[in-house]
C-alpha cells in the first residue's frame, strides 16, 4: 500500500469521524440521525472494496480504544457492545459492498454509473439496516419488529437520500481520483 492510498483512507475514516458528530438524537430511538452512512457509502464509492473497507475498520477501531470518534464524541468498546454497535460493526461490510461500484464510477458511462453506484450504495444500505437492527434487537432486548420500527424505518427516505448523495459525488470524483493513481 501506497502513501496515497494510506491517506485516502485515513481520509475516509476522518470524514466518517466528522460525519458521526452531526447527529440528531431521535426521543423514540437509541439510534441517533447522522450522515455515516453518506460517509461509509462514499467510502467504498471512492476507495473501491478492500480499501473502503480498511477505512471504515480504522475508524471501528480508533473507536473502539476509546477515542470519541461515534456519535455525541463518544467512543470505546461500550458503544460497540451498545445498541448501536451492530451498525457500527457493519460499516466495514458496507463499504466493501458499495465498493463494488467503485469500476463502474470510474469507467462507466455517466448513466450507467449512477444507476449502479445507486444500486450497490443500497445492497450496503441493506448490510447496515440487517447488521444495524439484529444488533439493536438483541443488544437492547427489543423484538425484532420493534427494532427494524425504531433502526430503519425512520431512518429510510434520508438514507436513500444519502446514497444518491454519495452516487453523485463518487461519479463526480473518482475520474479526478483514477487520474492522480496512474
Amino acid at each position: 500500500m501506497n502513501t496515497g492510498v494510506m491517506t485516502r483512507v485515513a481520509l475516509m475514516a476522518a470524514v466518517t469521524a466528522v460525519a458521526a458528530q452531526i447527529a440528531i438524537p431521535l426521543p423514540f430511538s437509541p439510534v441517533p440521525f447522522t450522515l455515516q452512512v453518506l460517509a461509509v457509502v462514499l467510502s467504498g464509492f471512492l476507495l473501491g472494496p478492500r480499501y473502503g473497507a480498511l477505512a471504515m475498520a480504522v475508524y471501528v477501531l480508533v473507536g473502539a480504544v476509546g477515542v470519541p470518534v461515534f456519535a455525541g464524541f463518544k467512543g470505546g468498546l461500550g458503544i460497540i457492545a451498545g445498541p448501536t454497535g451492530g451498525y457500527l460493526l457493519s460499516y466495514p461490510i458496507a463499504a466493501a459492498v458499495a465498493g463494488l461500484a467503485a469500476y463502474a464510477a470510474v469507467r462507466a458511462p455517466r448513466r450507467r454509473a449512477l444507476v449502479l453506484s445507486f444500486v450497490w450504495g443500497c445492497a450496503a444500505l441493506a448490510v447496515i439496516y440487517a447488521l444495524g437492527a439484529t444488533w439493536l434487537s438483541v443488544a437492547a432486548d427489543l423484538p425484532p419488529a420493534v427494532a427494524v420500527a425504531q433502526g430503519v424505518l425512520p431512518f429510510v427516505i434520508f438514507d436513500l437520500v444519502k446514497v444518491g448523495l454519495a452516487a453523485l459525488v463518487a461519479v463526480a470524483a473518482a475520474p479526478a481520483i483514477a487520474a492522480s493513481r496512474a
